[in-house]
């Protein structure tokens, strides 16, 4: 799995946690400890999808477009990641005569496939204000 969806996340929690949920890709880049083109490729993908909106100018930038208590980190990960689990090498010849080089890759493919629909539907417990308040009661305790 990429970096990608944890990048997702820790973006939708940071402008759930600032004061008018908005931040330039230079402040989210700054936060979440990468560079800018990073973020904007990551938020491209969460605009696209109707998590985030932008606003050009001197005051612009990301903006929640969505109710952070609505939203689950599963719909964040079906947007960034969804085939993440699975390898992209491929095992095995389907035209070989053996039955174990034939077909492991088949097999395989829906293992993978009934593992991350489990890993989304775990992730869909949890929404990107839930993220927020165990940060914040994290922050607390220590």
């Amino acid at each position: 799995m990429t970096s990608d969806f944890t990048i997702a996340v820790h973006s939708l929690v940071y402008l759930a946690y600032l004061p008018g949920n908005r931040a330039s890709s230079e402040a989210i880049a700054h936060n979440v400890a990468t560079n800018p083109a990073r973020i904007r490729k990551v938020m491209g993908a969460l605009r696209n999808e109707g998590f985030v909106k932008t606003r050009e100018g001197i005051h612009g930038g990301y903006m929640l477009a969505v109710n952070p208590e609505l939203v689950t980190i599963g719909q964040v990960y079906e947007t960034i990641s969804r085939g993440a689990l699975q390898p992209k090498w491929q095992t095995g010849d389907p035209d070989h005569g053996c039955p174990v080089s034939s077909n492991t890759q088949n097999v395989m493919d829906c293992i993978f496939q009934e593992a991350e629909s489990s890993y989304a539907a775990f992730l869909h417990q949890y929404t990107v204000a839930d993220v927020l308040e165990k940060i914040e009661n994290r922050h607390q305790t220590v």
